[in-house]
């Protein structure tokens, strides 16, 4: 009886190297640990604005108006005497809101297309990608620029209209991983086993494409802030006197001589959120390459 706990200890200390495994080679990808730890502090930044300013982003105070940063004002105050560190917070949400929904939107439908297209082959594959390359003509914002043009001025559609625009971005990706795949051996094994389109989509494909969609997306969160606040910045976003980072821009450049905290912290703001995900999308671009894995005997 005296040799079981020795025997649980020693079992214990063989699956401890392991189950720490992981964790340490996740820990040597510096900078997915520090793009991760900023993007986590932003994002908890904007969602507990409430808990860290006690001032309402819309109130108007005209005696405090362009204050510089103080203690009272920790980053100033706009032309109306708004507290710029609250709508920093709270333009931060629709701002980084906006850009998660929209590169969902892009993600959906462009694996949707990839998938349907690298699958079915022929005409269809065709049709779609001549589509996409339509799209793809367009340089940079222009497409969805002219989206909410059209739409009108609304976050809701600012959403739409860059979500739509970056769709190629994955579609692109999907199709041709997913013409790769179909012409697996495992594949066709499965296929002659009986297993439908669906079921191989499913098993087989998805599988193969989701790094390739997660390092795509964490990297699309840059573009499609920028863009989100491009939009806002030429007042086809968020309308007044809602805070969005790229209306607050738009607003202090009136004032970058007489008050430059009203365009520098919401720039700043923006410019640490693109930093985050880029640094994200290159560490996770190298924790999911198949060559480090198997160099590192995985």
């Amino acid at each position: 009886m005296a040799a079981r706990p020795q025997v649980e200890e020693a079992v214990e200390s063989a699956l401890a190297p392991r189950q720490r495994r992981p964790l340490a080679r996740l820990l040597r990808y510096h900078s997915l640990v520090f793009g991760g730890a900023l993007f986590l502090l932003l994002i908890l930044a904007a969602a507990l604005a409430p808990l860290l300013t006690r001032y309402n982003p819309d109130a108007v105070s005209a005696l405090a108006a362009l204050q510089g940063p103080s203690a009272a004002h920790w980053f100033g105050t706009d032309n109306l005497g708004r507290d710029v560190f609250a709508r920093v917070l709270y333009g931060s949400r629709y701002t980084i809101g906006a850009s998660f929904v929209a590169v969902l939107i892009a993600a959906v439908l462009g694996t949707l297309i990839g998938v349907v297209a690298g699958m079915s082959g022929g005409y269809v594959d065709l049709v779609f990608m001549r589509v996409v390359d339509l799209i793809l003509i367009f340089p940079g914002i222009l497409p969805a620029l002219a989206i909410t043009t059209i739409l009108g001025p609304s976050l809701v559609n600012v959403v739409i209209a860059i979500g739509l625009s970056t769709i190629p971005s994955y579609a692109r990706v999907v199709q041709g991983t997913t013409q790769q795949v179909k012409q697996m051996t495992y594949v066709e094994s499965a296929r002659a086993s009986g297993a439908n389109t669906v079921r191989l989509i499913v098993h087989h494909v998805l599988p193969s494409v989701a790094s390739q969609i997660i390092v795509t997306a964490s990297t699309g969160l840059g573009v499609s802030v920028l863009w989100v606040a491009a939009l806002g910045f030429l007042g086809l976003g968020v309308q007044p006197p809602t805070p969005e980072l790229g209306a607050m821009l738009s607003d202090g450049r009136n004032y970058i001589l007489l008050d430059w905290s009203m365009s520098f912290f919401p720039g700043l703001a923006i410019t640490l959120y693109v930093i985050a995900v880029n640094l994200m999308g290159d560490g996770l671009r190298d924790l999911l390459d198949p060559h480090a894995m198997q160099r590192e005997g995985r």
